[in-house]
């Protein structure tokens, strides 16, 4: 071969094993689902948008973002106050608190697998970009979370001040003059929390890793009645994240579940959106690392597992005309309910609570 084609055919190769779609500001997506965000192979990525591609200096910026309490008012608080990577990203108050002290109207839920979520909080069908959904805590005000708004210059300079920033907005957005902006520190946010999956639990290597014995007998058997028609649980907890709320790359449309499960007689997506016969029916969670996402429901009313099977097997507490026809009630034995919650333990992932991709940065300065 001609040396000089061989040199040609060696750049050509070498370019198209870098190239990567180039998006919005000029940046390269280089993020691998399963080298850097711990994604088997069997699951489908999220839809990630367009404007907003993965990298991994983004996802390490929004890391810094999401526990850094100066995007509140008083410095109290940061997106980690309420999504504890101890608790499965949850919270384990039955709802948060406010900087000026009041109390929050919902539990926070977990953002584990939150880039799967056609819709992203309990009642608002609406909200559906995690770019959008990370001004509301920032910014809201009834309820007040983090305080920021009209603070917009005094958050802006607090992060100016701090000298990790100015690479970390620089190699997340190489292409901007000033990279450090609200639309920047949104888009990193959502970059770090679409990173956060979980699909490593004991029911996973069991099913999927070829290690049957990974999960018990008795959680087999919980398995069993978790999936029977006489519980109907998996009719709304179905799917790889036990929900019926998903969408990834090789979904067509969105998967969207909204039920009125007996827990409630107000609030939910029918006052969103002002449809009466929806009035109490709230989005379908994750039932993903639920042992450590205690308290459960929308209002964080039931503290235990237990609590919540009670609630099932009595058919709901406050029904109405538009409660979903499963919830007809039934009989567990001791053991069964025993099998029922090893079941639901065979789902925690036990390495997220400890992963060090998705850790506090900032830990080592404050211990100092």
């Amino acid at each position: 071969m001609h040396p000089g084609l061989a040199l040609g055919l060696a750049v050509l190769v070498a370019l198209l094993s870098w190239a990567r779609p180039v998006m919005a500001d000029g940046e390269r997506q280089d993020w691998d689902w399963q080298r850097d965000g711990a994604l088997p192979a069997w699951m489908p990525p999220p839809v990630v948008p367009a404007d907003n591609p993965m990298t991994r200096a983004k996802v390490e910026l929004g890391r810094h973002l999401f526990y850094d309490k100066r995007l509140s008012a008083d410095g109290s608080m940061a997106c980690a106050t309420c999504h504890r990577q101890a608790n499965g990203f949850a919270d384990p108050r039955r709802v948060a608190t406010g900087v000026d002290g009041s109390p929050g109207q919902l539990n926070p839920p977990s953002i584990v697998n939150s880039g799967y979520l056609p819709v992203l909080t309990w009642a608002n069908p609406g909200q559906r970009k995690l770019e959008q959904q990370a001004l509301i805590p920032l910014f809201s005000q009834h309820p007040i979370e983090m305080g920021m708004a009209g603070r917009e210059a005094e958050m802006m300079a607090a992060l100016r001040r701090e000298p990790r920033y100015t690479p970390l907005f620089a190699a997340a957005f190489p292409q901007r003059e000033d990279p450090i902006s609200l639309d920047a520190i949104t888009k990193a946010i959502a970059a770090f929390e679409r990173s956060v999956t979980s699909f490593r639990s004991p029911y996973d290597r069991a099913r999927r890793g070829n290690e049957p014995d990974a999960i018990t007998p008795a959680a087999r058997r919980g398995e069993a009645l978790f999936f029977g028609e006489r519980l109907e649980c998996y009719h709304c907890h179905g799917g790889p994240t036990f929900s019926d709320n998903l969408h990834h790359v090789r979904l067509a449309e969105p998967e969207v579940g909204f039920h009125d499960t007996g827990v409630a007689r107000r609030g939910g997506v029918g006052e969103q959106t002002g449809d009466g016969n929806r009035i109490g029916a709230f989005r379908t969670p994750s039932l993903r690392n639920v042992a450590l996402t205690a308290p459960y429901m929308h209002d964080g009313s039931m503290a235990t597992l237990n609590a919540v099977i009670d609630h099932y097997a009595k058919g709901g507490r406050s029904r109405g005309p538009n409660t979903s026809p499963l919830l007809q009630g039934f009989r567990l034995s001791a053991r069964e309910r025993a099998d029922l919650i090893a079941f639901l333990e065979s789902l925690t992932d036990v390495a997220l609570a400890n992963d060090p991709r998705w850790a506090d940065p900032w830990a080592e300065r404050r211990t100092k």
